[in-house]
């Protein structure tokens, strides 16, 4: 850690103007979090000059138009150091101004305290949580790989973009991103470049308190390319050849390893901790300015040449998208299907023929007979898939349990870029970053599953696609004590209610294989966020639509399915406890009795439908109301009321028969029937 402050001098690869926009980058980041009196300066401080090499010299991108469809991408998987992508973003002529990089980590600021996708411009992921930003990269890297092959023509390479990444220490110790990167080594995906912030320090101090492992024999077994760049992460020359080398691998996947020096410059704090997660402070500021060879009363100041340098990727984009839109022209008058489907791809829309082809290929099901609402799906999907090339998916090593592999499919692979179907692998947190990844490229929908019980090993992805509004598909088989026999360690009773809780996301629990089919088409056309889908294991009846309501009200949320004449019970019911539900309905009305059925499928579709339509499902002088879910109460309570009852569960499952799994926790017919006189009276 260097004590003196003596100049630093400028490293021979760069030029004067290199040194001083390299010194901006980082006076700018030390200004904004000294005066927002919070954030990481450490990063920015010895990140910037590769930073500054691949944005200057080599990223391919249009700041005035961020959503260019053939850019780069870019993603600072290690989010915390975003005053660097901030200032990388002002300088070079996005729309963020100075006045909102000195607003930084304020309220309504644009810059806040991680990147968020779709708050700033440019900023292509959200990324914090580490380890996300590399795991949805593999997703991006895939997209550009399937649409490439799909899109492009011999001479007319439509879309050819590459994904950068500047990943960190913590990036690299995260699990999610050990599981994402040996899916990408295993898959070829050359053209995702990962620039490691090789600086040696965490939150807790050293990383050799806790990270000892050779990170270039890690990726080089997951099959990556990689390259080492020692010194201090000053020589941009060096940086630059490895970039390009990388670029110029066909096979892999390539991370280049940079040593650099957190802090880089500050005479106390380079090296250390404290330049992670706090302020420089303003005698260290002054002192560290004073080593870079810049006047410290100086507050984000940019030199005229400087701004002038970065400014020129305004020019330099706009030619490059020019040129792009002059190819497409010619793409589109020599393939004019395929530009039409490229085109309503990139605006988030379906097929032209959408609505045909829903009608004419949706599965119908029998009344008469029984089925799992997962076996619904593969239905669903085998119908449908064929139809809709830009829809791909997969499953975490549960293909044939989650039912998500339709006919004709191909495996996406290294040698098969063509496939629809990604084999993740035993790789669920990794699969939910990856499918935001996917749904980044605008162009396609992703869905992949696994086990209801398993959200929990993917939450931080699902909770990322919530914030942020990726429209990805997450299905969930196995969903409740249903399954039987696997037990507790499988029994998802808490995820209804934890899954919930989550703002931004669309939960659908259908009640039978009509439902099931609804589902899909609603989490098809829903692009304003990712849509949950749980399934039964179990069979559960098919519903006579012809006699009960249309599955269609699933896009309601709920829906009266049955109702008696003036009915003095509601019976509230999710899907496989649908059926049940129906059942005791047609005891109490044995009785005399009028109850009404309310399918619910989703809560936060029903809350998005008018308090008149609500009353209607619900009607607030009803007051006797039985809920029936096979899981935990915690959340009925807003549709219940003080004296409504739940039939569900109030503890872990048990290892058992279906049938004797729901009788043993009381969730059955009989139990319901009598809840329901007991709320009547």
């Amino acid at each position: 850690m260097p004590t003196d402050t003596a100049i630093i001098p400028r490293h021979p690869s760069q030029s004067e103007l290199d040194a001083q926009s390299i010194t901006t980058l980082r006076c700018l980041a030390i200004d904004a979090i000294q005066k927002a009196k919070s954030g990481h300066p450490g990063l920015p401080m010895g990140m910037a000059p590769a930073a500054y090499t691949l944005w200057t010299k080599l990223l391919r991108h249009n700041p005035a138009n961020p959503r260019w469809v053939n850019r780069d991408r870019f993603v600072l998987s290690a989010g915390h150091g975003c005053m660097l992508l901030y200032g990388l973003l002002h300088l070079t002529g996005y729309d963020l101004s100075l006045d909102d990089i000195k607003n930084f980590r304020q309220w309504g600021s644009r810059t806040p305290g991680h990147p968020e996708y779709g708050h700033t411009p440019g900023v292509e992921v959200t990324t914090g949580p580490l380890g996300q930003g590399i795991s949805t990269a593999v997703g991006m890297a895939i997209a550009e790989r399937y649409l490439s092959t799909y899109f492009n023509r011999e001479g007319f390479p439509v879309l050819d973009y590459r994904t950068y990444v500047i990943a960190g220490d913590g990036c690299l110790m995260e699990g999610i991103s050990s599981e994402a990167s040996s899916l990408a080594g295993h898959l070829g995906l050359n053209k995702l470049i990962v620039l490691y912030d090789d600086n040696r320090i965490s939150i807790d101090g050293p990383t050799t308190l806790s990270f000892s492992e050779d990170v270039v024999r890690r990726y080089e077994a997951y099959g990556w390319y990689v390259q080492t760049v020692s010194g201090e992460g000053n020589d941009i020359s060096a940086i630059e050849r490895s970039i390009v080398a990388a670029r110029a691998e066909n096979n892999r996947p390539c991370l280049i390893k940079i040593r650099t020096h957190i802090g880089f410059g500050s005479p106390h704090k380079q090296d250390t901790a404290e330049a992670h997660g706090s302020p420089l402070g303003d005698d260290e500021t002054a002192l560290t300015k004073q080593r870079y060879g810049w006047d410290p009363s100086l507050k984000f100041h940019i030199p005229s040449d400087v701004l002038s340098h970065f400014r020129a990727a305004v020019a330099q984009g706009t030619q490059r998208e020019s040129a792009w839109k002059a190819l497409f022209e010619r793409y589109a008058q020599a393939y004019p299907e395929l530009a039409r489907e490229f085109i309503r791809a990139a605006e988030r829309k379906l097929p032209e023929q959408w609505v045909e082809i829903w009608k004419a290929s949706a599965p119908k099901f029998d009344p008469a007979t029984s089925m799992a609402t997962r076996e619904a799906q593969g239905k669903v999907l085998d119908a449908l898939m064929p139809k809709l090339p830009l829809v791909i998916g997969g499953s975490a090593d549960l293909t044939p349990s989650n039912n998500t592999r339709f006919k004709g499919a191909t495996d996406f692979s290294r040698d098969n870029p063509a496939g629809r179907y990604v084999r993740f692998g035993v790789r669920e947190h990794a699969m939910g970053a990856i499918l935001n990844g996917i749904a980044l490229s605008d162009m396609l929908i992703p869905y992949g599953a696994t086990f209801f019980v398993f959200l929990d090993y993917m939450r931080g992805a699902v909770r990322l696609a919530a914030l942020s509004k990726y429209p990805a598909i997450f299905v969930y088989t196995h969903d409740s004590i249903g399954l039987g026999e696997d037990g507790p360690t499988h029994q998802a009773v808490e995820q209804f209610a934890s899954l919930r809780a989550m703002p931004g996301i669309v939960v659908l629990r259908p009640a039978d294989a009509t439902e099931t089919a609804a589902a899909w088409k609603f989490a098809l056309e829903h692009r304003d966020g990712p849509v949950a889908i749980a399934l039964t294991r179990q069979k559960v009846p098919v519903i006579d639509r012809d006699r009960y309501a249309s599955a269609d009200n699933l896009e309601r949320g709920a829906y009266i399915l049955s109702s008696g004449a003036n009915p003095q019970v509601l019976l509230i019911a999710t899907g496989s406890e649908v059926s049940l539900a129906m059942q005791a309905y047609d005891r109490l009305a044995a009785e005399q009795i009028s109850a009404r059925v309310v399918s619910m499928p989703s809560w936060e579709l029903f809350e998005r439908q008018s308090q008149e339509y609500r009353d209607v499902v619900l009607p607030p002088e009803i007051t006797a109301r039985v809920a029936v879910e096979a899981g935990v109460r915690m959340g009925w309570e807003r549709y219940l009321g003080p004296r409504g009852e739940f039939i569900g569960m109030s503890s872990f499952g048990a290892s058992a028969p279906l049938e004797a799994v729901f009788k043993g926790f009381g969730i059955t017919v009989d139990a319901i029937v009598n809840a329901a006189k007991r709320a009547i009276v």
